[in-house]
């Protein structure tokens, strides 16, 4: 079957396109971004890339069009795809079809932590000889690429609550039916597809509805957004987990040392063991009390799951140290909500103990440029010690800093280069923080200190 993708270097889509190849079809794909790294690994894989949006690329006649959400009506491609009658499908639903029939999905979903977790979850089930297959919205360091077919009934997804394609606007995640699903938390996000919070519960519950009930739902004790979600119908045995010995959680963690690079896993109130890694940060405590829960459902030993964990290298961009020059460190990050920059800064603090901190923004995602957390987004650097957040004129509103002494604004990539470069020292720490390139400034600023 020849296979043309609409889209095909987002992480998600580019990870189904090696997918369709290793499952024998000829794969195309267009994109009006075709660029490194997803390009060349692509590439790699054999699969012809289309630059730009064409209705010119539909003359390889291909037997079916899988359209990626960020497409819309009124695009060249789009258009020529309805108007020439071609079959097209999404890529939840192509997914849903051709690689998880048949297969025990594991899912991650929640505001934050999906990527992290589902990328945990997939190398303990790895070194537990299980080798599953997985598809996640980023690139585990332990495995070096997004996505693999697996060599077992075990398939992990990172399972996202953005909307399926111009044509299906249910949630992506209502297409993986999952018999393990982790509800990691749930706050408002993404206000270009929903109109509050009750519009994601409603999805949530979705989700929920699909699981069935010899299956498992992992949540975390005390998220009363996920408990309403739960509140509203239930099939599936549920097991909670928490920071914290609780009497109604199933997974605990207890001992957890500052930073949290150490730490006991407890179940029914039960030491089974001890974690010590390379991370930091409360939000990955829960993470990995949610892949070790999940793991369990499979068969995973607590022992088995403590030991996977203890040498997992994290997650492409996420608290990814760039550089150490001249004892100054550099770190990119893909936080984006205040939530999740309060919780990696913390976790950075926790580590780096009194050494400062510079923390250097980016509000790019369409939440952000909505200003829909303007209110939130200052009170989440209090663990910086100096904060920069570039915001060129596209971004029309703006955030009180009078009280804020540490908190600086920038128009300019140019100033804030400069900016960074005049307030950093040795034995500074700079985390990077966006959801996008960032106009390539860890480059920059990594090259500038080498000089």
């Amino acid at each position: 079957m020849r296979v043309h993708i609409l889209g095909i270097c987002g992480t998600f889509m580019g990870g189904l396109a090696v997918m369709a190849k290793r499952l024998g079809h000829t794969v195309t794909g267009s994109d009006a971004g075709v660029y490194p790294p997803m390009s060349t690994q692509l590439e790699a894989e054999g699969i012809e890339l289309m630059q730009g949006y064409s209705a010119s690329n539909l003359t390889i006649q291909p037997d079916i069009v899988v359209i990626g959400n960020a497409l819309s009506r009124g695009n060249e491609e789009v258009e020529a795809v309805l108007n020439l009658g071609l079959p097209y499908t999404s890529g939840a639903q192509w997914l849903a079809e051709h690689v998880l029939q048949n297969r025990w999905v594991l899912a991650v979903a929640g505001t934050h932590g999906k990527t992290t977790s589902s990328s945990m979850l997939a190398w303990i089930l790895e070194c537990a000889g299980l080798k599953p297959g997985f598809l996640i919205g980023g690139v585990p360091l332990n495995f070096g690429i997004s996505a693999r077919l697996g060599e077992s009934d075990y398939f992990v997804i990172e399972a996202d609550e953005y909307d399926t394609a111009f044509f299906d606007k249910r949630s992506k995640f209502v297409h993986y039916r999952p018999k393990t699903c982790v509800l990691n938390n749930l706050e408002f996000d993404h206000a270009d597809i929903f109109d509050d919070l009750d519009a994601i519960k409603r999805q949530f519950h979705h989700l929920v509805r699909t699981v069935p009930n010899n299956g498992l739902l992992i949540t975390p004790f005390g998220d009363t957004n996920v408990d309403d979600v739960l509140e509203r119908g239930c099939w599936t045995p549920v097991e909670k987990i928490s920071k914290g010995l609780l009497s109604d959680a199933i997974w605990s963690a207890d001992n957890i040392t500052t930073g949290e690079s150490e730490f006991d896993v407890c179940y029914l109130g039960d030491n089974v063991g001890r974690i010590r890694w390379s991370l930091s940060g409360q939000h990955n405590v829960s993470n990995a009390l949610g892949a070790i829960a999940a793991a369990a459902h499979v068969g995973v030993t607590p022992v088995v799951a403590i030991n996977a964990l203890a040498t997992f290298q994290n997650v492409k961009r996420r608290m990814e140290v760039r550089a150490v020059i001249n004892n100054i460190t550099l770190y990119d990050d893909f936080a984006h909500h205040p939530t999740a920059i309060a919780s990696t800064l913390a976790g950075l603090r926790g580590k780096v103990g009194a050494q400062r901190i510079i923390a250097v923004l980016e509000p790019r995602s369409n939440t952000m440029k909505m200003g829909v957390h303007k209110e939130t987004l200052l009170p989440s650097l209090a663990d910086a010690d100096t904060a920069f957040i570039y915001m060129p004129d596209e971004i029309d509103w703006q955030i009180e800093i009078e009280r804020y002494t540490r908190v600086h604004i920038f128009k300019t990539m140019d100033a804030l280069i400069k900016a960074v470069m005049l307030e950093v020292t040795a034995n500074d720490h700079v985390l990077f923080m966006s959801n996008g390139g960032f106009g390539g400034i860890h480059q920059t600023i990594e090259d500038l200190l080498k000089q």
